[in-house]
C-alpha cells in the first residue's frame, strides 16, 4: 500500500493534471478519501513589510517565516479591497465585493455597528458552505465583521453559521480602539464631540427660555424644563457613550450565544488558541476547514504581558510578534495531532497596514515595505498587496517564490476544488484556481486583469501582459495626501474614495510594476511609447468587466449601516449586558 506522503503527492499531481485538462482527480485510487485539511490564518491590518520573509530585518516572525521556507510564497498577492469588510467578503466568496453589494457610496467603508442590518447576503456562496456540504467540519475563530442580524436581534441572518461554518467563537464585529477606550478611536470621540455640541445647544436654549420667562412670567415653564432635561440627558449620553460602544460591539459569541459581554480583551488570545487546539483534536479523523481570523494587529493592539516591550517597534511590534507566536502554537498543535502532511496551511492579511494609525511620533499601524500607500487606499499597492504563504509538506515545493499576480479571491476556487466541490456556475467567480501555479504545472497566473475598487468607485487596474513579462498599473483616481507631500491622509481614519480630496486622472497614471513596484515613476506618452496602447487595453478590460455587473443592494450604505436598537445583541435589556461563558446568557 502506498505511503501517506506518496498518496498526497499523487493526489496533488492528479489535481494539477485534472485541472489543466478539465477533468477530475481520478488518477489516484481512492483520492476522495485523501482530501486535505484546510487551515486558514488571516491577520488584521498587517503590513506586508512586517514579516521577515518579506524583507523585515527587525521584527521577529520566525513561525510565519518557517511557513514560507517550507512552502510557497506569493509576492504579488492582492486583496480585493483595502479595508476589512469588503476584502473579507471577497475572500470568502471569490467575487469582487461590488458583486455582492458589500460596498458603499457614502464613505461608510465597513460595517459600523454590530446592530446594523447590512452584511453578507444570504444568497452568496462561501467556500465554507461548499466544503461543509462536501463533509468537511468547518470552524471560524476570531473576527467576522460581515454582519449579524437582519430584522431581529436573534435572526442571525449574516452569522458565520448561516454562511457555512459549523462552529464559531469570536467577535461578530471587529476589534477597535474603542473596545479599550483608547485614544485612537473609531467612533467614540466623534460621538462625544457631536453629543457635546448638542449639550451646549440645549443648555443655551434652556438658559434663553429661562431668561425670557423671568422677563415675561406669563406662560408655562414646560419648555424651559424640557430644554434643561434634554441638556442633562445629552450630557449623560456624552459621558457614557464610550461604555455603551463597548457593550454594543465588543463582545464574543460562541456559535449563536453570547459568551462574553463585554469581552475580556487580554483573555481573548489564550481562549482562541485553546479553541483552535480543541477543534483540531476533535476533527482530526475527518477533513476539516479551520479559519483562524486573528484580532491582531488591529488597534488597540491588545497584547499579553509576556510580549509587552519585547520588540524594537513599540506596541505594534509587540503585537506582531505575539501573533507570530500564536501561529507557532497552532502549527505545533497540527504537528502534535499528526496532521501536518494532510493539511494545507495558508497565511495572509485582509489588506495592508494602516499608516494613519499614529499619535504624535508613535506609529500604531503596519509597515508596507517598499509599497506606496496603505489601508483604505483603493489603488496604491501598500493598501492591497498582502502576504500570501501556502504550505503542504510533501506536496507543495518548499521555498518556491511566485511573482505572478494572484488574489485573495483565488482561495475560493482553490479550496473548493481541493475539497471535491464544484465552483458555482450560476454567478461570476472572479477568483482563479491557484493549484497548477503553486505546483509549477502552469507558468502563469490566470489573471490577465485585476481591478482595484475603493467603495463602489474604480480607482485602479492592473494588466499582466504575459508575452512581455510585464505588469502594468493604471490609476484612474488617487487620494490627495494630507499634509501635502505626505504618504497618507493624516488627521483622518483612512483616505477618502471620492470627493474634493480625491484627484481624478485624465489621462490616467501609468506605472510598470515589473520595474517599479513602489509606483514612484509615472510613465507618460513621452517616456513610454506604448502608453496609449496600454491605457486603451486596460480601459477596454474595465468596460468588459462593468458589463458583467448587476445592480444589487449596497449593504454598507447608510440605510443598512446605522445602529438599530432592536438588532442589538445583549444578555439582558440593553445596556444591562453582562455575560461570562457558563454564566448569564
Amino acid at each position: 500500500m502506498p505511503r501517506p506522503a506518496h498518496r498526497w503527492r499523487c493526489l496533488a499531481l492528479a489535481l494539477a493534471l485534472g485541472l489543466l485538462l478539465g477533468v477530475g482527480p481520478s488518477t489516484c485510487r481512492d483520492a476522495s478519501g485523501w482530501r486535505p485539511n484546510l487551515l486558514l490564518l488571516m491577520a488584521d491590518d498587517l503590513g506586508i513589510g512586517d514579516l521577515g520573509c518579506y524583507g523585515n530585518k527587525t521584527l521577529r516572525t520566525p513561525n510565519i517565516d518557517r511557513l514560507a521556507e517550507e512552502g510557497v510564497r506569493l509576492t504579488q498577492h492582492i486583496a480585493a479591497a483595502s479595508v476589512c469588510t469588503p476584502s473579507r467578503a471577497a475572500f470568502l466568496t471569490g467575487r469582487y465585493p461590488i458583486r455582492s453589494g458589500m460596498v458603499s457610496s457614502n464613505a461608510l467603508r465597513v460595517l459600523q455597528w454590530t446592530a446594523a442590518s447590512g452584511g453578507l447576503p444570504a444568497d452568496e456562496i462561501t467556500f465554507a458552505k461548499i466544503l461543509r456540504d462536501q463533509g468537511y467540519a468547518t470552524g471560524l475563530i476570531g473576527k467576522w465583521h460581515l454582519g449579524l442580524n437582519c430584522a431581529s436581534a436573534g435572526d442571525h441572518c449574516h452569522h458565520p453559521q448561516a454562511h457555512g461554518f459549523d462552529s464559531f467563537l469570536g467577535m461578530p464585529f471587529t476589534m477597535m480602539g474603542d473596545c479599550a477606550q483608547a485614544e485612537l478611536s473609531e467612533k467614540r470621540v466623534a460621538l462625544e464631540r457631536a453629543l457635546g455640541l448638542w449639550v451646549q445647544v440645549s443648555a443655551v436654549a434652556a438658559l434663553t427660555l429661562a431668561a425670557r420667562k423671568l422677563v415675561r412670567p406669563a406662560g408655562s415653564w414646560a419648555p424651559v424644563l424640557g430644554a434643561a432635561l434634554a441638556a442633562a440627558a445629552l450630557l449623560a449620553a456624552a459621558r457614557s457613550v464610550g461604555r455603551l460602544i463597548v457593550l454594543a460591539d465588543c463582545f464574543l459569541m460562541r456559535n449563536r450565544s453570547i459568551a462574553q459581554q463585554p469581552m475580556d480583551l487580554e483573555a481573548a488570545s489564550p481562549l482562541f488558541l485553546q479553541e483552535a487546539a480543541s477543534f483540531l483534536h476533535r476533527n482530526k479523523q475527518r477533513p476539516f476547514l479551520l479559519f483562524v481570523s486573528f484580532l491582531h494587529v488591529h488597534v488597540p493592539l491588545v497584547t499579553t504581558k509576556d510580549f509587552l516591550g519585547r520588540s524594537r517597534h513599540g506596541l505594534y511590534g509587540d503585537n506582531v510578534e505575539e501573533m507570530d507566536w500564536m501561529v507557532g502554537r497552532i502549527l505545533d498543535t497540527v504537528d502534535k495531532e499528526g496532521l501536518a502532511e494532510r493539511t494545507l496551511v495558508y497565511f495572509t492579511s485582509d489588506h495592508g497596514g494602516s499608516l494613519e494609525s499614529r499619535l504624535g511620533s508613535h506609529q500604531y499601524g503596519g509597515w508596507n515595505g517598499i509599497y506606496r500607500g496603505g489601508k483604505g487606499m483603493g489603488g496604491w499597492e501598500g493598501g492591497i498587496r498582502v502576504p500570501g504563504i501556502l504550505r503542504w509538506p510533501g506536496v507543495l515545493p518548499a521555498g518556491r517564490v511566485i511573482q505572478e499576480p494572484t488574489s485573495l479571491m483565488d482561495v475560493f476556487p482553490t479550496l473548493v476544488r481541493l475539497g471535491g466541490g464544484q465552483v458555482p456556475q450560476d454567478r461570476v467567480i472572479d477568483g482563479r484556481d491557484l493549484w497548477p501555479l503553486l505546483l509549477g504545472a502552469a507558468p502563469h497566473s490566470e489573471h490577465e486583469f485585476l481591478l482595484h475598487y475603493c467603495e463602489r468607485f474604480l480607482h485602479a487596474a492592473r494588466w499582466h501582459q504575459r508575452d512581455r513579462a510585464t505588469v502594468w498599473k493604471v490609476h484612474f483616481a488617487t487620494p490627495i495626501f494630507q499634509p501635502e507631500g505626505a504618504g497618507a491622509c493624516y488627521g483622518r481614519g483612512v483616505c477618502p474614495c471620492f470627493g474634493e480630496q480625491v484627484r481624478q486622472h485624465d489621462p490616467p497614471l501609468l506605472f510598470d510594476l515589473s520595474r517599479d513596484p513602489s509606483e514612484s515613476r509615472i510613465l507618460t506618452p513621452e517616456t513610454e511609447p506604448r502608453f496609449h496602447e496600454v491605457v486603451g487595453r486596460v480601459q477596454q478590460a474595465v468596460q468588459q468587466h462593468q458589463r458583467t455587473l448587476s445592480p444589487v443592494p449596497q449593504q454598507l450604505d447608510t440605510l443598512r449601516n446605522v445602529w438599530r436598537p432592536w438588532l442589538q445583541p445583549c444578555c439582558g435589556p440593553f445596556p444591562l449586558c453582562w455575560c461570562r461563558e457558563g454564566g448569564a446568557q
